[in-house]
């Protein structure tokens, strides 16, 4: 399977509302709950309008498409970098699934793929 990085910083944010985000961005990811609302978009167009955020993200995806009777893609990604005590920021979309690790684990992260059989692309 192909792993392919991300080459930005990405900030994880809750907003009061989305009308400052930049939907134009290359990667702007959105969520609405009865408890919140929140964006993850790269790290240079985060708006004003933020209640929290968290800088210093980096992120991969699962490249193609994803059929959704595949099963446990996402789960083995997370138990690798979980065994290895790296957290993750997961987000899927109807294509693929994203993946999120902390900038300073992140090299570790993507080692840890390669080691399992993963193939990395830039």
């Amino acid at each position: 399977m192909e792993i392919k990085i991300i080459e930005q910083e990405f900030s994880v944010c809750k907003v009061k509302d989305f009308s400052e985000v930049d939907l134009s961005d290359e990667y702007c990811f959105l969520s609405k709950t009865d408890e919140e609302l929140s964006l993850v978009c790269s790290t240079k167009s985060v708006p004003d309008n933020i209640v929290e955020c968290d800088n210093g993200w980096s992120a991969f995806r699962i490249q193609g498409i994803l059929d959704f009777s595949l099963i446990g893609i996402l789960s083995k990604i997370s138990t690798l970098l979980a065994e290895n005590r790296i957290g993750i920021f997961a987000i899927s979309t109807y294509n693929t699934d994203y993946i999120l690790t902390k900038e300073e684990n992140f090299n570790s992260a993507i080692a840890i793929l390669r080691d399992n059989g993963y193939e990395i692309v830039l």
